[in-house]
């Protein structure tokens, strides 16, 4: 055991003397904070004076382009709503003359059916007359058929019973029974 103690001990002391990594010997230290702060400051250098302002200038375009397109935008969104209004104008003037089109129409319609009306009226009027001087035409002859075919019956009836006929005093007494 005592040899095993030994050699843990030199082999200890092998491990203590070894140079291990350089970045954590003290040693070395000043030379790595050194080319630290130059790799810094060129980054540094490199990102303030290349990259960032690249990037800046598409930020800044960016925005501008946000921006002009906002503006744009709203401008159309104006002539939109002008648009609209002149459109909603000009279809509340097409009804309006729509209506006076056709209030003016129904005012021309009632116009020619009212004359239409009175003239058919005036032949309907005139057709009636006509009816009505036919019908009497028509009565006053169906009365004289009606007086001859009477007087004639009558003269037929009374030979037929024997009788002696005068036509004058047949013809009077068919005249009164008809008159009332």
């Amino acid at each position: 055991m005592a040899s095993e103690t030994n050699e843990a001990t030199t082999h200890a002391a092998e491990v203590s003397s070894a140079p291990g990594m350089p970045q954590l010997d003290f040693s070395n230290w000043g030379n790595q904070i050194f080319w630290l702060m130059i790799t810094l400051a060129a980054i540094y250098l490199i990102l303030s004076r290349i990259a960032l302002p690249r990037i800046a200038a598409v930020l800044a375009e960016r925005q501008g382009t946000i921006t002009n397109d906002i503006a744009a935008a709203e401008e159309l969104k104006a002539k939109a709503v002008e648009a609209e209004e002149v459109y909603n104008k000009a279809l509340a003037d097409a009804r309006a003359e729509a209506q006076r089109i056709v209030a003016e129409t129904k005012v021309e319609i009632q116009a020619d059916l009212d004359v239409a009306t009175s003239k058919a009226d005036a032949e309907i009027a005139a057709k009636a007359a006509e009816s009505e001087k036919a019908i009497l035409a028509i009565r006053a002859g169906a009365m004289q058929s009606i007086k001859e075919v009477a007087n004639a019956t009558a003269v037929h009836v009374i030979v037929a019973l024997g009788g002696k006929t005068d036509e004058a005093d047949v013809k009077a007494a068919v005249d009164a029974r008809m008159e009332g």
